[in-house]
């Protein structure tokens, strides 16, 4: 499960990116904007590549508040994805042989 204190602070997600992973689940949290609001947007992929070289279709991203709230929520949702999604992340490390070098 992870946790708020696994994620930094605010202040770190309005200067750069944050990822991490747990039990086979890649996440990433960033701060995304939409003409005048200002997002978190949380993805979450399985391993055991980087955002960059994951297939597209294996990403599933959600929009939350930036603030304190939205940070809370996106945990949330990433823990509903490790138990809705088990199997697609216990079974993340098989995923090596679909590694393409010539993309």
């Amino acid at each position: 499960m992870i946790k708020r204190e696994d994620i930094l602070s605010i202040e770190y997600l309005k200067k750069t990116d944050y990822t991490g992973s747990h039990e086979g689940m890649r996440y990433r949290l960033e701060k995304h904007t939409e003409g005048e609001d200002t997002l978190l947007r949380v993805y979450i992929w399985p391993e055991p590549f980087n955002f960059a070289t994951t297939a597209k279709e294996e990403i599933m991203q959600k929009d939350f508040t930036f603030d304190e709230d939205g940070i809370l929520d996106g945990i949330s949702w990433m823990n509903d994805a490790l138990f809705n999604h088990k199997d697609k992340w216990e079974n993340a490390g098989r995923n090596w042989n679909t590694y393409d070098s010539r993309k």
